[in-house]
C-alpha cells in the first residue's frame, strides 16, 4: 500500500458484517443458509448500544449470480473463464478511517501531527499561506498530499455522532470516511449442504440435481439400508449374549 494502515487496534472489536445481494425472504433456501452462516460467524452488534469508536472494520459478503448457461463457449475459451461458476460469494475485509473535512489540508496535517519538513522555510506561516513575508512564493514542501479518493468525495462526508479514532474526529464534526482494504480476498462456492454430520440426506448440491422421484427412491433405499444395519446389529448382539450365556453355563 502507498500508506500502510496500522490495523492492530481495529481487531479489538468485532467488525460490521454486510451481506449484499442475498435477496429477501423469497430467496432460495441455500442462499438464506449462506447469509445466516456468514452473519453468525462474528459476534452480533446491537445497533442501539454500540459505541461509534468500536466500529472499526467492515466484512463484506457479496453474492454473485451469473447465468452461465447462456454463455458462448467459444468466447469463454478465449478469455479463459470457461470454468466460471454460476453462484459465488466474494469476501472483502476493510478498515474504516475517518478524516476531518472543512479544514485546510495543510492545517489538517498539523492537527494530525504529520508535520512536514519546514527546514527551507523561515516561519510556519510560510507553509500555511504558501508565501513568504515579502510576498514571494514559499519554497515547495513535500506535505504528503492526500490521494484523490481521500476526503474529496462529498458522498463520504458524515457528521459524527460521537468521538471517533483519529485527531480532529470529534463529536458533531464533519469527517470523510474511507475504507482501507486489509485482506484477505476470498471467493467462495457452496457445493453441498447435508443434514446432520456426514449422516443425513443431501439438502442441496451445486452440481448434482435429482428429480423428486429420484430423491424419494434414494431416501427409501437409505431407510432400508439403515433398517438392515439395525437388524444385523441386533442379531449380532443377541448371538454375543447367547455365546456368553453358554460360556457361563459351562463354567458352572
Amino acid at each position: 500500500q502507498r500508506r500502510p494502515f496500522d490495523s492492530t487496534k481495529a481487531f479489538e472489536s468485532p467488525p460490521v458484517v454486510v451481506t449484499n445481494n442475498f435477496g429477501d425472504v423469497t430467496a432460495a433456501p441455500h442462499v438464506k443458509l449462506m447469509r445466516i452462516t456468514f452473519q453468525n460467524m462474528f459476534p452480533a452488534i446491537n445497533v442501539s448500544t454500540v459505541k461509534l469508536s468500536e466500529c472499526r472494520r467492515v466484512v463484506l459478503f457479496n453474492f454473485i449470480r451469473r447465468n452461465v448457461t447462456e454463455k458462448d463457449p467459444e468466447k469463454a475459451k478465449e478469455v479463459g473463464d470457461d470454468d466460471e461458476e454460476d453462484e459465488e460469494v466474494e469476501v472483502r475485509h476493510y478498515a474504516i478511517r475517518a478524516k476531518p473535512v472543512g479544514v485546510d489540508r495543510k492545517v489538517r496535517r498539523i492537527v494530525e501531527a504529520k508535520i512536514p519538513n519546514l527546514g527551507r522555510l523561515d516561519d510556519i506561516s510560510d507553509y500555511i499561506t504558501g508565501q513568504t513575508a515579502s510576498g514571494a512564493p514559499a519554497p515547495a514542501v513535500n506535505s504528503g498530499a492526500m490521494s484523490d479518493s481521500e476526503g474529496e468525495d462529498e458522498t463520504s462526508h458524515v457528521v459524527l455522532p460521537g468521538k471517533y479514532r483519529g485527531k480532529g474526529n470529534n463529536k458533531s464534526q464533519k469527517s470523510a470516511l474511507k475504507l482501507v482494504e486489509l485482506g484477505p480476498r476470498l471467493r467462495l462456492k457452496l457445493v453441498k449442504v447435508e443434514r446432520g454430520m456426514a449422516s443425513g440426506d443431501v439438502m442441496y448440491h451445486a452440481y448434482v440435481h435429482k428429480t423428486p422421484e429420484e430423491v424419494k427412491e434414494l431416501k427409501n433405499r437409505k431407510e432400508q439400508e439403515a433398517a438392515l444395519k439395525k437388524r444385523r446389529r441386533e442379531e449380532q448382539e443377541a448371538n454375543v449374549a447367547k455365546k456368553k450365556a453358554a460360556k457361563e453355563e459351562k463354567k458352572a
